[in-house]
């Protein structure tokens, strides 16, 4: 067993590693296994859920301070696809350099990547869609882009808030009941369900993944 496994990690994946990083444009990924993507604001809670949806401790680097992850990195499972964590957005406070990234690096690898299976966009679930979620969906919506809409940080509210939480994303969204998922990295609460869905994005046969 990997030494950096977390045992309560995922069954279906075998082995995780970190398989390198685009930092300009021009840049291409180091593979060209499939990919799909994870997006959402600074401080949404995005590199505890890598870590924990993987099943390592210290894989993503958690950071007290919004905008650390300045570029995009793949993290290879199963030698059959990538999980690829993108720079958050959404901060103000963040250098001007890293609020240029978007547009300049990470909207063409977004648009012009032909191993993109997709996007899931993690959504804080106290706060729910905000400006600048509207602005990336616009934009995968635009480059017909699939979007799985996955809830952050769920135990931090009560039974009903967490209902009231989903139910609001849902509606504001228009999306079906199995496209929006409530999680925690804290309690592993609707992980294996996020895992499940991104193999069928990017491997459809898990026991082949493996």
């Amino acid at each position: 067993m990997d030494p950096a496994r977390d045992a309560k990690g995922p069954a279906l994946i075998k082995r995780v590693e970190f398989a390198g990083a685009i930092g300009m444009a021009g840049q291409v990924p180091p593979g060209d296994l499939p990919q799909v993507a994870i997006a959402g604001r600074s401080n949404c809670g995005k590199s505890s859920l890598i870590n924990a949806l993987m099943g390592r401790k210290k894989l993503a680097r958690v950071s007290q301070t919004p905008g650390k992850t300045r570029e995009i990195n793949f993290y290879e499972v199963n030698e059959s696809f990538f999980v690829v964590d993108l720079p958050g957005y959404g901060y103000a406070r963040a250098p001007e350099e890293m609020r240029d990234k978007w547009p300049t690096l990470i909207e063409p690898f977004l648009s012009e990547n032909e191993g993109l299976q997709g996007v899931i966009l993690l959504l804080d679930s106290r706060r729910g869609v905000l400006p600048a979620d509207r602005r990336l969906l616009s934009f995968l919506a635009e480059h017909e882009i699939p979007v799985l809409y996955v809830l952050t940080k769920i135990d931090k509210l009560n039974r009903s808030g967490r209902k009231s939480a989903t139910a609001s994303v849902r509606e504001e969204l228009e999306a079906p009941a199995d496209q929006v998922l409530a999680t925690s990295a804290r309690t592993r609460e609707g992980l294996d369900t996020l895992i499940e869905s991104i193999f069928a994005l990017v491997a459809p046969d898990p026991v082949e993944a493996t």
